[in-house]
């Protein structure tokens, strides 16, 4: 046997021998105290704060700095941490941090594991074609620009509770713009341009609204039900209050929307082979981490993961029975052997390293004593009711998932109905802005120059109607109060 092909297969084996050698405490997974010291007035406070503000900026000015958000969220990170260990240090306990680090890298690593598993199955549907052939039958119907408006919005949030908020915006504003003939037919007609933009306004306040009753929608409403504040079925109850937070500015608008109906497509498409398999075997990965996590007590992305290797399995059958290449977005370059693994690698990579970034840095500003300190001045001064709405409104200006994992980094005292407040508020308050949710940032590189952050804000009065409407309904239904 060669030795290039020999030293591969050892590395395994080479691997555990070398980690025998090492003390088992180096390998403790969160064992440690959670509580954090009370270092906000320090140097090395205010520096991690500093250090965290200045890293954000970057992230908000990313599309005209070009810059990936990913990338100063991770340096942020390593800096903050080096300052928590000074500022322990400090203090005389050394590895008084331990408990809480090790703490925040399980929370990044099970989310970034069933994220990952998530967007291999959307990569793949995508990849057989099923959301094109959705596309495409849409397209050719002919509807009026109106009904399109409405089906549309009612398909983003009937879509994004399984396929997240993101990923379901840009497959309904391929729509928009395909019905109306393209890009090219955009420009020049104010008509067309208004309906367009009034269609991604709708489709971005659906998505983030249908995303908020579950789980799968949206990455806030994830992180919430790991963390066990939820449990899956009582997700549901924010149906209502989500309906109402997209049908209130949805009919506003529509009473707005141009008359006229575009001219129907010829753009059928057809279903790759096995995509409906990997539709049933998404829906199959769905219920085994939600039968994983109530029913066996396993975190959620146990679950994912086991659908995950099914769907590589699969995978595997349809490499052998006849899939011998993949092309690229063009369908006409071959790219290489058809391999679930090409899916794999396309998952949206600087937004899992993001996460990390910004998980890490909050929970870096958390050992400082800096969450446990906004925790008593907004969840006890001002009352759960007005903090869940302040919450929302952060999500517009800030992206909702450091809201969220700060939300939970402080565990404030509540029940699940307050819970179920902050959950709705986060996930629906990034509709307020374009740039308060991933759908809208996405729908503004797609519909660059149409869609905008002004054209956004034009129905913000709209969008905030319905916000106030939304919380409004879960206050009588769940018998909350502002206090």
């Amino acid at each position: 046997m060669q030795i290039s092909r020999l030293i591969p297969s050892c590395v395994p084996l080479l691997s555990l021998i070398l980690l025998s050698f090492f003390p088992i405490t180096v390998f403790a997974s969160t064992s440690g105290d959670l509580s954090p010291e009370h270092l906000t007035n320090t140097t090395q406070g205010y520096w991690a704060v500093g250090v965290f503000v200045f890293a954000y900026l970057l992230v908000i000015f990313e599309d005209m700095i070009h810059l990936r958000k990913s990338k100063p969220m991770i340096v942020a990170a390593g800096i903050i941490w080096v300052l928590v260990a000074l500022a322990y240090q400090g203090i005389g306990k050394p590895e008084g941090f331990i408990g809480i680090l090790n703490h925040n890298i399980l929370e990044y690593a099970m989310l970034l594991l069933f994220l990952l598993a998530a967007m291999t199955f959307i990569n793949t549907m995508e990849e057989r074609n099923v959301f094109a052939a959705l596309r495409g039958w849409l397209v050719s119907k002919g509807f009026s620009l109106k009904s399109i408006f409405w089906i549309t919005g009612v398909m983003a949030f009937f879509i994004s509770p399984l396929a997240d908020n993101l990923t379901t915006a840009l497959l309904m504003a391929a729509v928009v713009i395909s019905v109306v003939g393209g890009r090219s037919a955009i420009k020049g007609n104010p008509e067309t341009t208004k309906f367009v933009v009034m269609a991604c306004i709708n489709i971005v306040v659906a998505a983030n609204a249908g995303g908020a009753f579950s789980p799968f929608g949206d990455i806030t409403t994830l992180m919430v039900w790991q963390a066990q504040k939820v449990e899956f079925s009582q997700f549901f109850a924010l149906f209502i209050p989500s309906v109402v937070n997209w049908i209130v500015p949805a009919f506003i608008m529509s009473l707005f929307v141009p008359k006229g109906q575009p001219k129907a497509l010829d753009v059928a498409v057809n279903i790759k082979r096995g995509g409906l398999v990997v539709v049933a075997l998404f829906m199959l990965t769905i219920v085994m981490a939600v039968v994983f996590h109530t029913k066996l007590h396993l975190p959620p992305m146990l679950g994912m993961m086991t659908g995950l290797g099914l769907l590589k399995l699969f995978g595997y059958y349809l490499k052998i029975t006849g899939e011998e290449n993949v092309t690229d977005a063009s369908g006409v370059h071959a790219v290489g052997r058809w391999d679930i693994f090409n899916q794999l690698q396309r998952a949206e990579w600087d937004t899992l390293m993001f996460f990390y970034g910004v998980i890490l840095c909050v929970g870096g500003l958390g050992a400082l004593g800096y969450l446990a300190m906004v925790s008593e001045a907004v969840f006890v001064g001002l009352g759960v009711g007005w903090a869940g709405i302040i919450v929302g409104v952060l999500s517009a200006v800030v992206d909702n998932i450091p809201v969220m994992f700060a939300v939970l980094s402080m565990n404030p005292e509540m029940t699940v109905n307050q819970w179920l407040l902050v959950t709705l508020t986060a996930g629906v308050g990034g509709s307020l802005l374009s740039v308060g949710s991933a759908a809208g940032v996405a729908l503004m590189g797609q519909a660059r120059g149409i869609y905008t952050f002004f054209s956004h804000l034009k129905w913000a009065w709209a969008i905030a109607l319905g916000y106030i409407a939304s919380i409004w309904v879960h206050f009588l239904m769940a018998g909350l109060s502002l206090s």
